[in-house]
């Protein structure tokens, strides 16, 4: 992909080209065409801006977005400076383009803010090496109030360091129809190699998952091109974010439910054996799932409520306890925590089915566990759900990359994405330009 201009403030305005000085008049010059036209208002932000050279080749493409006050600000200018306060994604406006190889065609690969004014400065060469600059301005639709589509909460956030099986996943405050779109506006790119694909949890959660583990310690950033992808009939995004966390050491535990041993592996090295007891599997709900779980949040000191997960006071297993070190990697009610009161570790599943550990092995697991470790569990006959909590990877990666919409997976360590973002072909613009 040819990426050109980042989004800098220029002085040009007006629209047409301008025969270069020194062209004798019998020299053809060259001529660009810009989509949309100079003095066009109202276009749909999901229409792709497209820039045709005729007797030349195109040298530079700079795109500049002045969005109206009140689309900047998003209606929440407070909770935008909150959000970058408590490390969430920050804003990024780049608009960036693919040049075609003969250098006549140049596409944007992004769409555009609603309700701000575009002004696009493209310069063309011709074949004797003279330049001519061409410049259209024009406005996109604003999106009206209601149908704004906006980031509810993602994980992890700006800054968080994260074990290796750290899916990205974004929840949305409005449902998403058109995925396709969506999709193609979320660009994951990372220091080391890897593949991956998005998959929709409902129409407003979507999930980033690579086809192995992340390779350990480095950086990925996500860019978040939402600014005027038009997600259902009439909604469009109004902001584009950019998250950047980092993947730590490569950490991955094992607990085997008929040894009742958990196993912890660092770098390829096993660096811990914890006796531990699971749970008693007298009900489905006291039987600890198997399968490929990720540590998702933790806890020094959490009250567990068995209300939460449906046994509900007066219920004969009814259960409340107070507990330390608490580590989540699932969302019906599974931990490992300290349970000094089990007599049996290593020797009997007694649990409500979490993972009872002693205290000093439970404080150890806590201190050393980062969001999105995986955690697996063999030997119980109940299978983790791959919605239960963060059980994306117990989908195989072929039933993964089906399951995205684009049906295409995204190298991470090259720009773009797989798809378009854009609502309208590029070819019908130009045919509504002719």
């Amino acid at each position: 992909m040819a990426a050109v201009s980042l989004l800098f403030t220029v002085a040009c305005s007006g629209s047409g080209g301008q025969e270069a000085s020194g062209v004798s008049s019998d020299s053809p010059t060259v001529e660009l065409t810009i989509v949309p036209a100079d003095g066009e208002s109202e276009v749909n932000p999901d229409t792709p801006i497209t820039v045709t050279a005729a007797n030349g080749t195109i040298e530079e493409v700079k795109v500049t977005q002045s969005p109206a006050p009140e689309e900047e600000a998003g209606g929440e200018a407070a909770a935008e400076t909150a959000e970058a306060e408590e490390g969430g994604p920050a804003e990024v406006d780049t608009i960036t383009g693919t040049l075609n190889e003969d250098g006549t065609e140049w596409v944007s690969d992004w769409t555009l803010i609603p309700g701000s004014t575009v002004t696009v400065v493209a310069t063309g060469k011709s074949p004797e090496g003279e330049t001519s600059e061409f410049t259209s301005e024009f406005t996109t639709l604003a999106a009206t109030p209601g149908h704004r589509l906006e980031i509810q909460s993602n994980f992890p956030v700006s800054g968080d360091v994260v074990g290796v099986g750290m899916p990205v996943i974004i929840n949305f405050d409005l449902p998403v129809e058109n995925k396709a779109a969506v999709e193609a506006a979320l660009e994951v790119v990372s220091e080391k190699p890897a593949q991956g694909a998005w998959n929709w949890f409902g129409d407003q959660t979507v999930v980033f998952r690579t086809e192995e583990y992340w390779e350990p310690n480095q950086k990925v950033t996500v860019n978040m091109h939402l600014a005027g992808v038009q997600a259902a009939e009439g909604v469009y995004g109004i902001k584009n974010h950019q998250l950047n966390f980092e993947v730590g050491r490569s950490q991955i535990t094992e607990i085997d439910n008929d040894t009742h041993r958990m196993v912890v592996t660092r770098d390829g090295e096993q660096i811990q054996d914890f006796p531990i007891s699971n749970g008693k599997a007298t009900t489905r709900a006291y039987t600890t799932t198997s399968g490929i779980h990720l540590t998702m949040e933790k806890y020094q000191h959490l009250v567990m409520d068995s209300a939460t997960v449906g046994i509900p006071p007066g219920h004969p297993d009814y259960y409340k306890l107070d507990v330390n070190y608490a580590v989540r990697f699932s969302n019906s009610g599974e931990f490992t925590h300290a349970a000094p009161w089990n007599g049996s570790l290593g020797q009997a599943n007694l649990s409500h089915g979490c993972v009872n550990m002693s205290t000093e092995d439970a404080r150890w697991f806590y201190e050393n566990s980062y969001m999105g470790d995986p955690l697996i569990v063999v030997g119980t006959d109940r299978e983790l759900e791959v919605d239960n909590g963060w059980g994306y990877w117990q989908r195989s990666w072929d039933e993964w990359l089906a399951n995205s919409t684009l049906g295409e997976a995204d190298r991470t360590d090259e720009p773009g994405s797989p798809g378009s973002p854009h609502g309208t072909a590029v070819g019908e613009q130009a045919e509504a330009a002719e």
